[in-house]
């Protein structure tokens, strides 16, 4: 993400902007591990729009949001706000 630096108050932005947000490995497109692919596939038979975030593009990703959200593992799907897992 361009000119994203990875804060809790952009990665709060993100939950606060989308009803749904998949932060994952790769794109639901080209998923980069199979929990990811697993949870975007989930979440697409919804058929309800959602934002995803590869946490792949920029190295600070992963602690940066692990750090935010106080869960260590990846994904990480947030609905209405609250982390589900």
């Amino acid at each position: 993400m361009t000119g994203f630096n990875w804060t809790s108050e952009e990665l709060q932005g993100i939950v606060d902007s989308n009803k749904i947000v998949l932060f994952m490995k790769g794109t639901p497109e080209a998923p980069q591990c199979g929990f990811s692919n697993r949870a975007a596939s989930v979440v697409s038979q919804l058929s309800v729009p959602f934002a995803t975030v590869n946490v792949l593009s920029d190295p600070r990703a992963r602690n940066a949001l692990r750090d935010w959200s106080g869960f260590p593992t990846l994904p990480q799907l947030f609905i209405g706000g609250q982390l589900i897992g």
